[in-house]
């Protein structure tokens, strides 16, 4: 076989996915390992980081093996994880307890105290007017320390589910600024480590234990040691790249690595990921983010809760048997604006721009005259507001999207795409590989090994636009109506529904 390869690893919730790629950006064989969860307590989520690594090495060894390529031929490794799952090692780098993993939000209390500081780094929480989230990381080294004092006081670092496996891997300790940058409220062109905040927390000793040295996505950190190499049935000293959160480091998988573009990860919940040429900070935006995933470049995100979650709970709603086939087909049939139907898609809380855990779900406009199809039309329209909403948040910011990406579970629907382009007024793009986080990964790899002089030429190198979804002026005209409505309706429901969450919560 020719060469060189490159290794992406995607470490996610459930499992850890490892994927050889040529430098076109094709999959040449892929393979996962599973591990578990634990939940002890509500609101508790744990994992434990000797499952991540044990994983790490079967998934790599397994798709080394399928991909039929010799150890030799490959140029470089590079690892993305879950963003804020935090882990405490002792001075030789063992786990001191479990991970406390991204969806861990036990830090509440922690969290709403770190808001209360008003500290200036807090400006990337929408413009310093929160939240803060429970799941990042220093509402849960925080609550380390105020819970937990031995392990925070014997751990030499905390860092995160990447920087242990670069540990692991390389022997350096190092940090990810696709991950200090969004979640860890690091400033990389304003200050670095956000010492006034810790300082205000009385968590001053915690900027020690943090890994000293940040690392851009795709810099070369080192060479595997001899153990790694062992344990990943590769040679000793192939470079490892710095990677970082999953959904960012998608955004390269995606091509998502100029200014004006987003990517639009869809799934259980929506995310707007865009680069900008300029910081951006406001109102219902979180960032910008400095060069978190391209040098120069800064990063804002948007964020739907509910959405796909919105659509599965829809289908189980209306009965055994029904398919998403049936429904998308009894949609397509009802009008643009569903015949007077409007959903706002709060189910779980609305995370931006309103940033409201308390805000619900709702369907508004019903009639008699109204039947299956126009109820899950609505939801897809509903929806497909929020993002609207958002982008024209993002714009009134001063950033404004001029194509969004788009991966994961909406594509599987072309209505739905149709209806999220047209009611945006956006245009949608596909593109060929589906595993955005592992491609993004190899590509990180290819940039560390001196494939591609940068990040945006291995973007142009190894990912592929499919198609295009462009959207129809008229359709967008036609949809006003219910957007206005679908906008009016978070203010007026908020005054009705506020006070009955607030007083189940």
């Amino acid at each position: 076989m020719g060469g060189p390869y490159v290794i992406g690893v995607d470490g996610g919730t459930e499992s850890l996915r490892a994927g050889v790629f040529d430098l076109s950006g094709r999959p040449v064989a892929v393979a996962s390992s599973a591990y578990a969860t634990h939940f002890p307590r509500p609101g508790w989520a744990e994992q434990d980081p000797e499952d991540w690594w044990r994983a790490l090495g079967v998934a790599v060894r397994d798709a080394v093996t399928r991909s039929g390529v010799p150890a030799g031929a490959f140029a470089a490794i590079a690892v993305d994880t879950t963003c804020c799952s935090v882990v405490a090692l002792d001075a030789g780098g063992r786990p001191l307890r479990p991970a406390l993993i991204w969806m861990d939000v036990r830090a509440g209390e922690e969290a709403a105290a770190v808001l209360a500081t008003g500290d200036p780094a807090l400006i990337l929480n929408s413009g310093a007017r929160g939240p803060v989230s429970a799941e990042w990381m220093i509402p849960k080294a925080l609550w380390l320390a105020r819970h937990e004092p031995e392990v925070f006081a014997a751990a030499a670092t905390i860092c995160e589910y990447q920087d242990f496996l670069n540990l692991r891997l390389t022997g350096r300790r190092v940090a990810s600024l696709g991950n200090v940058a969004p979640r860890w409220h690091y400033r990389a062109r304003a200050g670095g480590w956000p010492r006034s905040l810790l300082a205000s927390l009385d968590l001053d000793a915690l900027a020690a234990k943090w890994p000293q040295a940040v690392l851009p996505m795709g810099a070369a950190i080192g060479g595997l040691t001899n153990d790694a190499a062992a344990h990943l049935g590769l040679p000793p000293g192939l470079p490892v790249a710095q990677g970082g959160a999953d959904a960012f480091v998608a955004m390269i998988g995606l091509g998502v690595v100029e200014a004006g573009r987003m990517a639009f990860i869809t799934g259980s919940s929506h995310l707007h990921l865009g680069l900008s040429a300029t910081t951006i900070h406001g109102p219902g935006v979180w960032g910008g983010y400095d060069d978190a995933v391209v040098p120069g470049l800064a990063m804002v995100e948007g964020g739907q809760t509910s959405t796909g979650s919105v659509v599965a709970w829809l289908r189980r709603l209306f009965g055994e048997g029904v398919d998403y086939r049936t429904l998308d087909r009894e949609a397509a049939e009802v009008p643009i604006g569903s015949d007077g139907l409007v959903v706002q898609d709060h189910f779980q809380g609305n995370r931006t721009p309103h940033t409201d855990p308390l805000s619900r779900g709702a369907v508004m406009g019903l009639s008699l005259r109204h039947g299956r199809g126009h109820v899950f039309r609505a939801a897809l329209e509903g929806i497909a507001f929020g993002t609207r909403l958002i982008l024209e948040t993002m714009a009134d910011a001063g950033f404004r999207a001029e194509e969004m990406v788009i991966a994961g579970g909406a594509t599987r629907s072309e209505l739905w795409m149709r209806i999220h382009s047209d009611v945006a007024g956006v245009p949608l793009v596909l593109t060929r590989v589906a595993d955005a986080p592992t491609l993004g990964s190899a590509m990180l790899a290819a940039v560390a090994a001196g494939c591609f002089p940068d990040i945006a030429a291995a973007a142009r190198t190894m990912v592929a636009v499919e198609r295009r979804i462009e959207p129809d002026p008229a359709a967008h005209d036609a949809y006003a109506a219910s957007y206005a409505a679908y906008r009016r309706a978070y203010p007026a429901l908020n005054a009705v529904i506020g006070p009955l969450a607030a007083a189940r919560s």
